[in-house]
């Protein structure tokens, strides 16, 4: 039996978190008093481990001050989770994980840019019907587009490159998924364009055609 893996972002790819992100990038630019970005702009690095996203979008700014941005930036998305911020599962994708959990030779993972501490809390709030057998984070690699999570998720799970597919909203994320020599897919309901996603293997817009892409990208399951 060939094992295959299919490794998931998070933020704008299995859960809908702009409000809960806005409002913390809020928090940490007023921690040190300058004026938040547009949306837009904000929303452009989402993917991208904090330290890499704030160097993006207050390039002007010293490291020191960066640092002080990061760390409210935590402190304020911890405090949401507490008071029951929501980043609800975009549509469809509850059931979709439950058919991709049935078949037997079909793994699932996660590469993202949160924290341990802000996976592990999402992934407790939600009662979601698959398990995931390797979840990377930004705390233990470099960030997005560098290959290391996907390449930890090939030694977590015992598939190969050949038999793997990355699913992500992003450019970082189909970036990523080519450097670690995975398929890509890309998900038109996240926080790029489908300008900035064109260089994926496909291009979605549903759960529904998500699976399908899946399956074919991967050469069908067992």
């Amino acid at each position: 039996m060939t094992l295959k893996l299919a490794v998931f972002d998070v933020d704008g790819t299995l859960v809908d978190s702009q409000g809960d992100i806005l409002a913390s990038m809020q928090a940490a630019f007023a921690s040190v008093d300058v004026a938040l970005p547009p949306k837009a702009q904000v929303l452009s690095i989402v993917g991208l481990s904090l330290p890499q996203a704030m160097a993006q979008l207050v390039p002007e700014v010293g490291e020191s001050i960066r640092d002080q941005m990061v760390e409210a930036y935590k402190d304020s998305y911890a405090d949401l989770r507490r008071k029951g911020g929501h980043s609800p599962l975009y549509d469809g994708i509850s059931d979709l994980l439950g058919r991709l959990a049935k078949h037997d030779n079909l793994l699932l993972g996660i590469a993202t840019g949160k924290s341990r501490r802000g996976l592990t809390a999402l992934l407790e709030g939600l009662d979601l019907p698959a398990q995931f057998i390797t979840t990377q984070v930004a705390d233990d690699h470099p960030s997005k587009p560098h290959p290391s999570m996907l390449q930890a998720t090939l030694r977590e799970s015992g598939a190969e490159a050949a038999h793997a597919v990355m699913i992500g909203d992003t450019s970082f994320d189909m970036d990523m998924a080519h450097a670690a020599g995975f398929k890509a897919i890309g998900v038109g309901w996240g926080y790029h364009n489908d300008k900035a996603l064109a260089h994926a293997d496909a291009l979605v817009h549903d759960a529904g055609a998500l699976e399908q892409a899946i399956e074919q990208l991967l050469g069908g399951f067992e």
